[in-house]
């Protein structure tokens, strides 16, 4: 029985495949030399105009955060007299100091969540308002330093030889208007 290639010479084919193989080494030894890893998001995010951002976030959540604080201080304060005072005290005290911490565990909760969410939402804003300054200073770097390759960080397991040029990216935006 005839396989499509069996038309080759056996002899032949050997040849054939070694020089693919060469040729597809010499391919890879011709690849691009100058390769970069950047972190797209630290980049973004560790520039000043994010630097700004976040400040105005942390004066905006102050209030927040800081009854957050005063919560689990309180929470945990009536959760040591619960147990400091258990032998003493009499099963109604217990179950409202227990309600107490409940409810404090509640409000806490409440607190946490409406932050991250503020957090979240200002920071998907602001990345969705800078990606174009963001791609124009990564082409800057990238045009200017005539990379071959520039590699997503967080894709990368291993790295060795390149330049990683995050903190280049971030000076462009940096320097953008």
């Amino acid at each position: 029985m005839k396989t499509p290639l069996s038309f080759f010479n056996k002899s032949l084919t050997k040849p054939v495949l070694l020089s693919l193989l060469l040729a597809t080494g010499t391919a890879f030894a011709q690849a691009p030399q100058k390769i970069a890893v950047l972190d797209m998001a630290a980049a973004l995010f560790n520039s000043n105009k994010a630097k700004a951002v976040d400040q105005e976030l942390q004066t905006a959540t102050s209030e927040d955060v800081a009854k957050i604080r005063a919560l689990a201080d309180e929470a945990t304060k009536l959760e040591e007299r619960r147990q400091k005072d258990a032998a003493v005290m009499s099963a109604e005290d217990a179950r409202k100091v227990q309600e107490q911490i409940q409810e404090k565990g509640v409000q806490y909760q409440f607190l946490v969540e409406k932050v991250q969410k503020l957090q979240e939402e200002r920071r998907q804003q602001f990345q969705q308002a800078n990606a174009q300054s963001l791609i124009k200073a990564i082409q800057d770097v990238i045009d200017a330093e005539k990379y071959d390759m520039v590699l997503r960080a967080e894709a990368v397991l291993h790295f060795t030889g390149g330049t990683d040029i995050t903190a280049k990216v971030t000076e462009k935006l940096n320097a953008q208007p």
